[in-house]
């Protein structure tokens, strides 16, 4: 082993290494399972039928229970966080829509994309910039069953520098 290894810890990009157009694959994907789904659903206390009760979902429209769509967007806008706002955040600022196109099935696999929109330094916040967000996930099929548009307050790398050694 050498004297001087060289440690490099996992992160997300700074404000200035975000490029407006990228698009950015996030793996690994996430197949879904009907515990994942009874579970979030019912530690967010959703009671919806549609999500929790097989034989009342069976007689609906799609004839199964639903994903629950909060967990599709948690899904979609947490496989990004490794890659992109790891460590690099400072504030999930919000959504500006959120589509849910197609339903996502107990069994289904859930793969995300993020492509940059847009950015901008801050006018109240030195240091630090905005960034807005195009998430996307689709099911094994390549069906498109979730898109958000997000906005986050990201560091610039020399800010976080000056913070993280004062």
């Amino acid at each position: 082993m050498p004297d001087n290894p060289k440690i490099i810890k996992q992160r997300g990009l700074y404000y200035d290494e975000i490029e407006v157009g990228a698009i950015y694959q996030h793996a690994p994907g996430r197949t879904v399972t009907e515990s994942d789904n009874v579970v979030f659903t019912t530690l967010t206390m959703n009671t919806q039928s549609l999500h929790l009760d097989a034989h009342w979902s069976a007689q609906q429209e799609f004839g199964q229970p639903l994903v629950n769509s909060m967990f599709t967007l948690s899904t979609i806008v947490g496989a990004s966080v490794a890659q992109l706002t790891q460590g690099t955040i400072v504030a999930n600022l919000g959504f500006e829509t959120v589509n849910f196109p197609k339903p996502l099935y107990h069994g289904d696999t859930l793969y995300s994309e993020t492509e940059v929109l847009d950015k901008r330094l801050s006018s109240s916040r030195p240091g630090q910039g905005i960034i807005k967000l195009r998430h996307i996930g689709r099911n094994q099929h390549d069906d498109v069953v979730a898109e958000c548009i997000r906005s986050t307050l990201l560091w610039e790398s020399e800010a976080q520098h000056r913070k993280a050694t004062a």
